[in-house]
């Protein structure tokens, strides 16, 4: 059973699109929800969050459906979540508790799930309080759990700290090797695009379309939660490389924020940023507001970021007058391109967008390249605008617009080859 607490943010959204969404990731992780309660919480309690009235409706409702477990969308303290157990007589968790649930079943690589236990300690380190009735018990010492006199939850407390250390570093080697290999893509001659977006905006689909891969893509909440990149070529560029990304969602827990930087730092690094939004999903502005968040929080928005469009994804599922609407706004924007990424509808016109924008800002420069090296001067036509090409002697001179991430590729690629 799913209680919706509404409060602060809340009227921002939808309260149909939130309880849809909060049921969603429940059924991520195979819950089936029963009933689904809004409350208008306007003065939020100490003890139990809900008032005592809107306590008592959800316990008769628990009873009533003989639900085992209470999700609350929201956040809970220790004591709330405790005291709503004893209130409900049911397993109590909140926002933040289900989406480590989600995050601990999905995570693929051995990174993510340094990531997510490490998440989930973080959260669970505060929470020791309700699990333990039996503080007041010593514990014997044996040296490595503490000597006579440490408490249970001191004792937890402090391996849940160890465990917790050594996970961080062990991400941090996870971090170095992810830098290098990052460094190493840099000095490739190839742009790197990032896909971001609300968690089932339409990621993993429209990452298939474009790569033909067969990367996890349902109708379900946070399918994709390791990055994977493939590469796929643009008009004007051979070839790009494409990264698909965890989904944002709102309230996303900062333990999460923070554990999954070092992943979501493939977006800051990248060449352009293309934001996939549900342009058909009633709450699509507050999405759209809360992966701008994520992204300023991790460094890649505003003006010193990536270039960045949005791809306004699922007009299919809009009628003919929502549809028309949408692609009358899109047309009096430069950075916005409508895209069915299940039909094809307007991809070709986001590649064509996403190679302008990887060309823009180019610059006209002028380069000598020997004439045997036919593989640096075939690189320059596929990655820049070639304008004149002449013969001196053994060496070619080219004029060539490129972008200042290109001609550092160039650089760095003509060094290797020298």
């Amino acid at each position: 059973m799913i209680a919706l607490p509404e409060m602060g943010q809340g009227a921002r959204r939808d309260v149909d699109a939130r309880l849809a969404e909060a049921e969603g990731l429940a059924e991520a992780i195979g819950i089936v929800v029963e009933e689904k309660l809004p409350f208008r919480v306007r003065r939020p309690q100490p003890v139990t969050l809900f008032g005592s009235g809107q306590v008592e409706r959800i316990a008769e409702a628990v009873r009533e459906h003989d639900a085992e477990l209470l999700i609350v969308d929201g956040a809970l303290t220790p004591i709330q979540q405790k005291n709503l157990e004893d209130r409900t007589k049911a397993k109590v968790i909140d926002r933040t508790g289900l989406i480590l649930e989600i995050f601990g079943e999905r995570a693929a690589t051995a990174e993510g799930r340094l990531q997510v236990e490490l998440a989930h300690l973080d959260y669970q380190a505060g929470r020791l309080v309700r699990s333990w009735t039996h503080l007041e018990r010593q514990r014997g010492g044996f040296g490595f759990l503490g000597g006579p006199g440490e408490t249970q939850i001191e004792a937890d407390r402090r391996m849940i700290r160890d465990r917790m250390a050594k996970l961080r570093r062990e991400l941090d080697q996870v971090a170095r090797t992810r830098t290098l290999h990052r460094a190493r893509r840099q000095k490739a001659p190839w742009p790197v695009i990032a896909l971001v977006g609300y968690t089932n905006a339409g990621k993993s689909t429209l990452f298939n379309r474009l790569t033909r891969a067969e990367v996890r893509a349902e109708d379900l909440l946070f399918a994709t939660l390791d990055p994977t990149m493939r590469e796929i070529a643009l008009p004007g560029i051979d070839k790009a490389i494409l990264s698909d990304t965890v989904g944002f969602v709102s309230d996303l827990p900062t333990q999460l924020v923070a554990a999954f930087r070092a992943t979501l730092e493939e977006v800051t690094s990248a060449d352009l940023i293309i934001h996939v939004r549900d342009i058909s999903h009633p709450d699509s502005e507050a999405q759209r507001a809360d992966v701008e968040q994520v992204l300023d929080e991790i460094g890649a928005g505003g003006e010193d970021g990536p270039a960045r469009i949005e791809a306004w994804n699922k007009v299919d599922l809009l009628n003919e007058d929502e549809a028309a609407r949408v692609r009358a706004e899109a047309a009096r924007r430069d950075d916005a391109i409508v895209i069915s990424a299940l039909s094809g509808e307007g991809v070709d016109r986001l590649l064509a967008a996403a190679s302008d924008a990887l060309r823009r800002g180019s610059k006209v420069l002028a380069v000598s390249v020997s004439a045997q090296d036919g593989e640096l001067i075939a690189w320059l036509h596929a990655h820049g605008e070639v304008l004149s090409q002449d013969q001196d002697g053994l060496d070619t001179r080219i004029q060539v617009r490129l972008t200042d991430r290109d001609w550092a590729r160039f650089l760095a690629l003509r060094a290797e080859r020298s």
